[in-house]
């Protein structure tokens, strides 16, 4: 008897065959897990000042375990929660991203012509600026804040998605199924939700993961230059920026917001390397 094999599976077995990829999934649950239930875990409030307790150092005080800035308020309580706001910022930027760009790329490729060089030209014109400066540029048209760092990290995000649904639906119009469906009458909406979308998700989710690590790094790098979430709200680039003035007297106000920064863009490139591997058509075996 023939052996049906599952997909998805298949996948999570390729997947759990990665060592890096492995440890980035697990990273990530672990920092999801942080960020859901960090007023459960966080052992003090992350915006209460204490002045008499300011500037405590790392496990010489149980109540402050990672030590204290330079207002007083617990280092550790403000990392657990500015976890959740890089993960609340990733999700919400890369999901409308890849919204936008996907069906833009998608009508992009499959209509071609006019509207396939409009649409381009303007994904040209986006990536023409460097996509850090043009951030920083709309966060600061737009004001401080968190919704203007999302926003600028959606209008330079979305151009990755377009390119890459593009591409692959230049690659999938004319193939045989989209032919049959176009010549049994389907519409256009139909052939490209039903056959062609399902198609293109995979080197997404791929873009997608990577771009996570991206809009992560770069809403910190906001936040590090006075553009993201105001005081007293914890986040973990404001944490560098504050802590940057005591880098020679009380390095680890600096040294511990890094590191976790650098944990969860790791994870996410981690994970993302080992999607690219199961993912990519090329290395598809047919067993």
């Amino acid at each position: 008897m023939k052996k049906h094999n599952n997909p998805f599976m298949d996948n999570i077995r390729r997947l759990s065959d990665s060592r890096p990829a492995t440890v980035g999934a697990i990273i990530i649950m672990l920092l999801c897990f942080i960020a859901v239930f960090a007023p459960q875990l966080s052992p003090n409030n992350p915006t209460t000042a204490c002045l008499e307790d300011r500037l405590i150092s790392p496990l010489t005080v149980p109540e402050y375990p990672l030590g204290t800035d330079h207002l007083g308020r617990c280092v550790l309580s403000r990392l657990l929660y500015g976890a959740r706001i890089s993960l609340i910022v990733g999700i919400i930027v890369v999901g409308i991203s890849a919204m936008i760009g996907i069906a833009l790329g998608v009508i992009s490729g499959y209509y071609g012509g006019g509207i396939d060089a409009v649409i381009m030209r303007f994904v040209d014109a986006t990536l023409s600026f460097p996509s850090i400066f043009l951030a920083v540029t709309i966060a600061g048209l737009l004001g401080r804040g968190l919704p203007s760092v999302i926003i600028a990290l959606i209008v330079v995000d979305w151009t990755a998605y377009a390119r890459i649904s593009r591409g692959s639906v230049l690659s999938l119009k004319e193939t045989e199924f989209v032919e049959s469906a176009r010549s049994l009458g389907a519409s256009d909406c139909y052939i490209m939700t039903r056959h062609i979308l399902p198609n293109i998700i995979g080197p997404v989710i791929v873009i997608g993961t990577l771009g996570m690590a991206y809009v992560i790094l770069s809403a910190a790098a906001l936040s590090f230059l006075g553009f993201g979430p105001q005081p007293p709200t914890p986040e973990w680039g404001a944490m560098l920026n504050a802590g940057r003035m005591y880098m020679r007297t009380e390095p680890y106000l600096t040294i511990i917001p890094g590191i976790a920064i650098m944990v969860m863009v790791l994870a996410f490139n981690l994970l993302g390397d080992g999607l690219r591997d199961i993912l990519d058509p090329k290395k598809t075996v047919i067993e």
